[in-house]
Formats: C-alpha cells, structure tokens, sequence
C-alpha cells in the first residue's frame, strides 16, 4: 500500500537527518548545482531508502541533501526518476509522497528541456505557467487513498500564482531574462519527432521534456504549492539545426547553471514559510 510504503520511506529519512525543512527542490539535468551549496548537509542515497526505485540517468547524482541556505532548511533531490526507465508512475512520485510526509509544503520543480517557442533560445529559463499531458498516463491512477487527497483534484493553478510572481520580480530584480510559458510532457526516452513537435506547438506548448508534470500533479493532488522553472538546453526537433544528444543537453544546462542557481536560490530565501 502506497500509504504504508511512504510512512516507512519518511520514518527512515527522519533517522538520518534531524532537518524538518518546509521547502523542497527537485533538481533536473546538468542542473544539480545547488544541492552543493548547502551547509552542513546530509545525505541520503535513494539507494538507501526503502520503498525508492533506482535511478540511472546521466547527470544525476540520485541522493537527497538535506541542509541550510542561509540558515534556511531545505531539502534537495540530486536527480529524479522518469517513466521512461521502465518504472510506474507511482514509482515516478514516490519521492513526492515521502517530501509531504515529511512535512514539505511547497516543491520546487526544475527540468532541462527542448524549446518549442521559436523566441526561445538554448540557454534561456523558463517559468511554468500550465503544461499540457498528452501520454495518455496519469500519475494519480489506481486506488485513491484520502489520507492523501481528493479522487478528483482540481488543476486549475497546479503552478501556484503568487510563487510564480515572486519568481518574475526576483528575476527581474537580479537583472536575470525569464521566459514563460507551457511545458508539454512526452515519455522519451528518444527525443520526439519533428511531426511530433508540430502536434505540441498547435496544442499550445512554448517547451518539451520528459519530466515535471508527474510530479506536479502529485504534489498539486497533495495539496502542496509548486513552482515550476525549467532550463531551455536545446531547440526541439525540426527547429533545432543539429541531432540531439543527452550530452550536448547536461552541457548546455551546465552553462545555464549559474544563472540558473542564482535565480533559484533568491527564490528560495524569498519564499514564505507556511
């Protein structure tokens, strides 16, 4: 049972560490920077805990780090998991359940992603203000349990409001460009066609990538807050002049990293405790 397996995930992490941080990040590829400027950190390898699936994708060092930005408690997550290594959607937002049992109530939400609005550019960040979920699979299919949350959420602002305009004020402050728009999510693990693309850009979508949504939609289900911020690491297929690689995608968002980190890091000392 979901419930029992999250209870025992978060009992273990609460053995490791004695931090209770309110805030979280989940930390995309080539994005896992800031995970290292935390003092006086804990770690703890997904391998290590219960229940956690393995992860195996390049640029992720797959480990949670729990410390203080600037006498801030936060919890990082050094990698993720996709649905494309073969795992449930369930297995997907573990982490999600266990994060909210721990007592997180606001998730921050990074990617690196291909760039299907043609005024984008590698490099760029981009603020999420929607996304759209073509894959046919949801994250919260199966039994419902209501210690977690309603059969039937509503979506209407899974990317909270008023986080999204302490990002753009932040940005803007830090003389830092933010793009905004739609993440479409698509299943990988190749990187899509340019048909494809077509499809995603007449439905609306400004960006693709293989992540985000599954968890947004836990945590939106949970009743967390979400900020979605994703890392614009290549033009999508049939706008980009070269053949995608994973490594030319962990190389640009290393480029991207400090500014990337900078940003993040304001927003983080800026946000409200709940």
């Amino acid at each position: 049972m979901l419930y029992d397996k999250t209870m025992r995930a978060a009992a273990y992490i609460r053995e490791k560490t004695a931090y209770r941080p309110q805030i979280a990040v989940i930390l995309g590829s080539g994005l896992g920077s800031l995970g290292e400027q935390l003092q006086e950190p804990d770690y703890i390898p997904y391998a290590d805990i219960p229940g956690f699936p393995a992860s195996a994708v390049a640029g992720h060092a797959a480990r949670f780090v729990f410390g203080k930005l600037e006498g801030r408690e936060i919890a990082v997550m050094q990698g993720r998991f996709h649905y494309y290594e073969g795992l449930s959607m369930q297995e997907v937002c573990f982490p999600v359940y266990v994060l909210h049992a721990l007592g997180v109530e606001t998730i921050v939400i990074t990617n690196a992603c291909g760039g299907i609005n043609t005024e984008f550019s590698p490099g760029d960040l981009m603020l999420i203000e929607d996304h759209i979920n073509l894959m046919g699979v949801n994250s919260l299919i199966g039994p419902n349990d209501e210690r977690f949350g309603l059969r039937f959420p509503d979506m209407t602002e899974v990317y909270d409001r008023a986080l999204r305009r302490l990002t753009l004020d932040t940005a803007k402050e830090l003389d830092i460009p933010l793009q905004q728009g739609v993440y479409a999510l698509f299943s990988g693990p190749c990187y899509e066609t340019a048909a494809e693309i077509r499809a995603y850009r007449a439905f609306g979508a400004d960006a693709v990538g293989m992540s985000t949504v599954p968890e947004a939609t836990a945590a939106n289900y949970l009743g967390m807050h979400v900020l979605g911020i994703s890392c614009i690491t290549n033009m999508a297929t049939g706008i980009a002049k070269k053949a995608h690689s994973h490594e030319a995608v962990l190389a640009a968002a290393e480029r991207s990293g400090e500014r990337f980190s900078r940003l993040l890091k304001e927003v983080l000392l800026r946000m409200p405790l709940l």
